[in-house]
């Protein structure tokens, strides 16, 4: 039987002028988790949301929320988004100098754990830590701003990846559904869509080109 792809839409790429109602209709089109891309300006050259906006949109939906910190010592604010409503938090290897302190700090308050490496940094870097983690990101594009083009020879990453692990392994940057077919067909089993979603009139159309 093969694996059923999760597809979470990103909000960095939402109108966030009606956050609430965007959340709401990616719900309602089909979308499995949500995506929230946390910037803080200095391990990445953008900044983006905090806390606050994920515990204000966490009683409007249901959706498994998906907390990518792409911030420095990101074991200072794990209680934070735990609290704000995050379901699964996961920070860069890059980021810190202990994973296996936050990957603590995230299961004791009681999330699940995921760990991201750059397009640049070897799995290498993290292969000690499959039994740890819930999830593995792959980012495909350098992180920090939306709209990025895709880089295929990250997926072979994937690939490596889940010959020894046994989590979701989720891609990040410049999925379409072009790209979709090659991230699936790599074994990713998590899509996180930006643009592909938010930039389409029909949500629901564009979730399920994602998924196959």
């Amino acid at each position: 039987m093969e694996e059923r792809v999760l597809i979470a839409p990103s909000i960095l790429s939402a109108d966030f002028s009606k956050l609430r109602e965007e959340v709401k209709s990616v719900e309602k089109a089909g979308a499995d988790w949500l995506h929230v891309d946390v910037m803080d300006g200095l391990f990445v050259p953008n900044i983006t949301i905090g806390p606050l906006v994920v515990a204000s949109i966490r009683p409007h939906t249901k959706l498994f929320f998906d907390v990518h910190l792409m911030i420095n010592d990101p074991i200072k604010y794990v209680d934070q988004f735990a609290s704000a409503g995050a379901d699964l938090i996961t920070f860069h290897a890059e980021a810190c100098n202990s994973p296996m302190d936050v990957i603590k700090k995230i299961k004791d308050n009681g999330k699940k754990a995921g760990i991201s490496i750059k397009p640049k940094s070897p799995v290498s870097l993290i292969s000690n830590l499959y039994e740890e983690v819930d999830l593995v990101l792959v980012m495909t594009v350098e992180p920090g701003f939306g709209g990025q083009s895709f880089r295929e020879d990250c997926l072979t990453k994937v690939s490596e990846i889940k010959k020894k692990f046994a989590g979701y392994i989720q891609v990040d940057g410049g999925i379409n559904k072009v790209v979709a077919v090659k991230a699936r067909n790599a074994r990713a089993n998590v899509l996180v869509a930006g643009t592909a979603v938010f930039g389409r009139e029909d949500y629901a159309e564009a979730i399920r080109e994602l998924r196959g």
